[in-house]
């Protein structure tokens, strides 16, 4: 049985902060090889237009920012291959990554495997998620929505904090709770009540977006949980904020995970982990500020100490 050869670094998620790191690996002539996963590009490509990158001052097509940072990575010589990681032992060097057909051997692992918000799965959700009206970061996409009126789904910080960011832009912004009292920390929570411009709907959910025909969001159709009335919030955009999923499973019984499974890098470092020659870069390790130039600036910092490992152990 054949031996794989050994690369001398994977990197795994092609996201903002894995063709970062691919490109910085790259120009150091590691010849990366970078596993895309299931959704090429990431969360990104789902984006319509990206306002707060640095450098596009119109704005950038989401898609064409990462098919740009892709063209770059490959410039400086990124190999790259449309699998995803099924498991790791990293108890040996090199370290052993699985896929569904082969095993890749590697002296250093840069982990870029982002999150996945949380969705409500209701009807019209899917269908118009990511430019039409439905999307899942106020940061991202809240300029949109300037003299509108909107919906954040959710009770916690999280959607308080999109709810307040909200009120920059939008006319209204109803939060929409299945709860009587919302489950933020007390100053969130009081900030978000007591804002003029949020309207809170309690012990409601979502039963469906309306305005799949139209292809842009028209309406929220809620339920009242005490009296099971439904009713329509006519609105334009809808902001689910239940929380996000760090994609961090394959790895979880080899690294450290926090308690909402994000990967949790060793004392001091935002990026090493518990195991030597093996990083985290972006969301599956940010669950605080989830912005594609944090990601990125991640994805660099990875990439130069990943370099600097290999060259103090032979790489």
């Amino acid at each position: 049985m054949s031996v794989p050869p050994v690369e001398n670094v994977v990197i795994v998620g092609s996201g903002c902060a894995g063709l970062t790191a691919a490109i910085y690996t790259g120009r150091a002539n590691l010849t990366p090889l970078l596993l895309e996963g299931s959704l090429p590009g990431g969360q990104l490509t789902t984006t319509s237009e990206v306002e707060n990158f640095p450098g596009f001052p119109e704005g950038v097509d989401g898609f064409q920012l990462m098919d740009n940072l892709r063209k770059q990575a490959t410039k400086f010589g990124t190999r790259f291959e449309q699998t995803q990681v099924t498991s790791v032992d990293f108890t040996s060097f090199p370290r052993k990554l699985v896929t569904a057909d082969r095993v890749i051997l590697a002296k250093a692992v840069i982990i870029a495997t982002g999150a996945s918000p949380r969705m409500t799965g209701v009807p019209g959700e899917k269908e118009l998620y990511g430019g039409k009206g439905v999307t899942t970061c106020a940061t991202c996409d809240g300029a949109f929505y300037r003299k509108m009126d909107v919906a954040v789904i959710g009770g916690g910080d999280s959607a308080a904090e999109e709810a307040l960011f909200l009120t920059r832009f939008a006319s209204k912004v109803y939060l929409v709770h299945r709860r009587d009292s919302l489950r933020a920390s007390k100053i969130m929570a009081d900030r978000a009540t007591s804002h003029p411009k949020i309207q809170c709907v309690w012990d409601s959910v979502p039963v469906a977006i309306e305005g799949v025909a139209e292809g842009a969001v028209s309406g929220l159709r809620i339920k009242n949980l005490k009296t099971n009335a439904e009713s329509v919030l006519p609105l334009k955009g809808v902001f689910v904020a239940i929380g996000h999923v760090p994609n961090t499973g394959p790895f979880a019984a080899a690294l450290d995970v926090d308690e909402g499974g994000y990967f949790k890098p060793a004392s001091g470092s935002q990026i090493q982990t518990n195991v030597p020659g093996v990083y985290v870069a972006g969301d599956c390790a940010d669950h605080v500020y989830r912005q594609a130039i944090t990601a990125a600036g991640m994805g660099c910092a990875a990439a130069i100490e990943a370099e600097r490992w290999l060259a103090e152990h032979g790489g």
